[in-house]
């Protein structure tokens, strides 16, 4: 019997699992799950490794009743006994809404890894494997306790709440632009140099999937909310100008929303910063807290949605959306 920590690794696809087609000239998804590990070398002295393939998809095809299904799979993987810690490998352009649908729906003190790749196997520099040895380390330290789900890029250690990718093609493209990483990964050492205050827990193992995110512009009028409400959505999300503010053509549209039962979160269109009640004129942020808009202090609007996309299979009362909402923000 072996005495190394056991690590699974589920496998849904990505860049991480992606060649180059001759017939195409294009990166499609190829590599199968062993042979992306024949390249991660000298694991075998530091893991045990379990391969669970889940999907060899790219991230844009992920759903987001998929990262329910996938949720599922990891939070029965990470209850076995013999599990140290599980790594998800997913595709980039989407990883940062996976790795937070996961930990907010997933209580567990075992680390949780979620991983990709910036370059495919058939480029130079192909950094899959490097982040998967990075991965791999970060999970077997007893020091990635109880700090909820990670990503590991590029030797950097984030937390899935806070990150987000800032560029479309550098390897260090995995930020957390408000605070910055949680730690490094060094010399095959995970080394942490600060903690999340408050996590939050959403017991629910469902999504509803009928969530709209829009982004605020200049003379925006309330159409595309019209559209939405009209279409039966059950929540929308508006990336709103600055600290908190809407063109004020836009304000018949979300009372309408809500005098329909459907939640408005407001989040800001900036890259950091949180929303505050701070303007009192029309379409100001105090206004808009007036009439029920919910604050979704310093989330980008791709998470804020996916929050409440898992708010919204638990309850549809106004109310109690704003408090499971609001809950541990800041």
């Amino acid at each position: 019997m072996s005495s190394l920590n056991k690590v699974a690794i589920i496998f849904t696809g990505g860049t991480i699992s992606m060649k180059i087609d001759p017939r195409i000239h294009a990166a499609i998804p190829a590599l199968s799950s062993e042979e992306i590990m024949a390249m991660v070398t000298n694991i075998e002295k530091f893991a045990e490794i379990e391969i669970i393939n889940f999907s060899n998809i790219p991230s844009p095809h992920i759903t987001p009743n998929m990262m329910i299904d996938l949720a599922m799979v990891v939070k029965e993987t990470i209850n076995r006994k013999d599990i140290t810690g599980v790594i998800v490998t997913h595709g980039t352009d989407t990883l940062e809404e996976t790795a937070y649908l996961l930990d907010l729906i997933i209580h567990t003190e075992k680390p949780i890894i979620v991983v990709g790749a910036m370059r495919n196997s058939s480029e130079l520099g192909y950094d899959g494997s490097s982040n998967l040895s990075a991965a791999i380390c970060t999970a077997i330290s007893k020091k990635s306790r109880n700090k909820g789900v990670l990503v590991v890029m590029n030797n950097e250690v984030n937390d899935a709440s806070e990150v987000t990718k800032t560029n479309t093609l550098s390897l260090d493209t995995f930020k957390s632009p408000e605070f910055g990483p949680l730690g490094i990964v060094d010399n095959d050492e995970v080394i942490y140099y600060r903690d999340i205050i408050s996590r939050q827990f959403i017991d629910t193992e469902k999504i509803e999937n009928k969530v709209a995110l829009i982004k605020c512009v200049p003379g925006m009028e309330s159409d595309i909310l019209d559209f939405y409400i009209d279409s039966s959505y059950k929540g929308i999300v508006i990336e709103a100008l600055g600290r908190g503010n809407i063109p004020p053509t836009m304000i018949p549209g979300i009372k309408k929303s809500i005098s329909n039962n459907v939640p408005v979160v407001m989040v800001s269109r900036c890259p950091t910063g949180r929303v505050l009640d701070t303007y009192g004129y029309d379409g100001g942020g105090k206004h808009l807290r007036e009439i029920g808009v919910i604050f979704g202090s310093n989330l980008p609007g791709q998470k804020a949605r996916i929050k409440l996309m898992l708010i919204l299979s638990l309850t549809n009362n106004l109310e109690k959306i704003k408090e499971l909402f609001e809950k541990n923000l800041f």
